[in-house]
């Protein structure tokens, strides 16, 4: 939005590209730009061509990447983009890995809730969420299914149960990732078929005060397998939520129509094994897929 420093960043002077603008807006019919004074505005028309572009240099890249791998280059960036928490720092643990089979590979790692919309738009090559995606421009990997446990102290009234139904968590004090977390909005899910709406005493969007407020007896939480073993307090209890059975399902996503480079399947392939692994060490803890 700045006619001046795009020129700097071009290399060419600030005349030359207002003409090319003007001569680009003279081919379309129509002007990209609304000036206002000093100011500019992108119009309707400059979004589209500006959304066109986006894919076409998109397209270009992803055939430079197939020539090179023809060629047996293995070079390039990697942007992969997961949930914050555990699929996040899932992804971390197996970048070690991964740069060793690929040393040439620059990965970028994403933290953020909107990983579908940042894959939409080809910001991301890949990322790890919750399954599914209602949208046929995605293409997903099932990665596990996993199971959520209510977590507490061990002088929780709970806490000698060997499982609680999921009525009688909303009737103690529940300490919760805000509404906008993708766990919570599962679990408010089932509380709305169930006819119910969970009321959380307190809500924090970071995982260590999160598990500070469980620790300190504030109340319980609701968590996932994953993130129960990640940090693994030796002064928190785990137990099984039954009727209904809390699970949800996590996997890799990527736009159907980009190619899938070598470096970005090798790294499908970390994962998948990875994952292969943990399930076998312990497939008592992760739901059998007729489970939800």
């Amino acid at each position: 939005m700045h006619f001046t420093r795009a020129s700097v960043k071009l290399g060419i002077t600030q005349p030359s590209l207002s003409h090319q603008i003007k001569t680009l807006e003279d081919e379309l019919g129509v002007p990209l730009f609304d000036r206002i004074g000093k100011k500019i505005a992108i119009t309707e028309a400059g979004h589209i061509l500006y959304k066109q572009s986006k894919l076409a240099l998109s397209n270009l890249i992803n055939a430079k990447e197939q020539i090179e791998e023809l060629l047996h280059i293995e070079r390039g960036t990697l942007s992969i983009g997961a949930l914050p928490g555990e699929l996040s720092q899932l992804v971390s643990s197996l970048l070690l890995d991964f740069h060793h089979k690929y040393p040439k590979v620059k990965i970028k790692v994403f933290s953020m809730e909107d990983v579908v919309s940042r894959i939409l738009q080809n910001e991301l090559d890949l990322a790890i969420t919750i399954l599914p995606i209602e949208d046929d421009r995605i293409e997903t990997v099932p990665l596990y299914r996993e199971k959520f446990y209510f977590v507490a102290t061990p002088e929780h009234q709970y806490a000698g149960r060997e499982a609680v139904n999921f009525q009688e968590i909303l009737d103690v004090p529940v300490i919760m990732f805000p509404e906008t977390h993708r766990c919570r909005q599962l679990i408010d899910m089932t509380c709305s078929l169930a006819g119910q709406k969970l009321d959380p005493l307190i809500e924090t969007s970071t995982i260590d005060s999160l598990f500070g407020l469980v620790r300190s007896g504030g109340g319980g939480t609701i968590l996932s397998k994953t993130l129960i073993e990640m940090y693994n307090y030796d002064n928190l209890v785990r137990i099984p939520i039954q009727n209904p059975t809390l699970c949800r399902q996590v996997g890799i996503v990527y736009l159907r129509d980009k190619y899938m480079g070598k470096a970005s399947q090798g790294f499908i392939d970390t994962l998948t094994a990875h994952v292969k692994l943990l399930k076998k060490d312990s497939q008592q803890e992760y739901c059998d897929n007729e489970e939800g």
